[in-house]
């Protein structure tokens, strides 16, 4: 690609992103990052010995969540059916995820008296969110108006 071609699809990449035309993108970068991050979950709760049921709950939905991102970045109808759908369930993974974390803080020897240990040893408080961020940037792309 020459550096007037760039330049071409950077301006209309602006252009699409300040009319609010960014759905595609949404719904590619939802689909790229439902992949990696499901696989840094598993190997996360393989350490954990998928001690819960739960645990497997978004190993199952990442893969589920790049495929409906793919379709949005193909089909209009995907991303404003498929995807939200798929994202929504990503989206309260998460949120059920922050719970669950909190609660296996909570459950080790000394739970939150002894924060040190117990923050840094025990489940990650904070990752959960991810996933809900990633089904949340699925959400938006199904809100967002499509490229032409």
């Amino acid at each position: 690609m020459t550096v007037k071609a760039l330049r071409k699809v950077g301006r209309r990449g602006l252009r699409n992103l300040r009319r609010g035309r960014v759905q595609r993108a949404l719904a590619a970068a939802t689909a790229a990052s439902a992949l990696p991050l499901g696989l840094e979950i598993w190997f996360e709760h393989f350490r954990g010995s998928f001690g819960d049921k739960w645990m497997w709950t978004p190993v199952v939905l990442s893969p589920a969540l790049a495929a409906a991102g793919v379709a949005g970045v193909r089909s209009e109808r995907a991303a404003t059916t498929v995807l939200p759908a798929v994202s929504a369930l990503y989206c309260l993974d998460g949120a059920i995820g922050v719970y669950t974390h909190v609660q296996g803080v909570r459950k080790r020897p000394g739970g939150f008296s002894e924060p040190l240990y117990n923050i840094v040893m025990g489940p990650p408080l904070l990752a959960p969110g991810s996933l809900a961020l990633v089904g949340g940037m699925g959400l938006v792309a199904a809100l967002a108006r499509r490229e032409r």
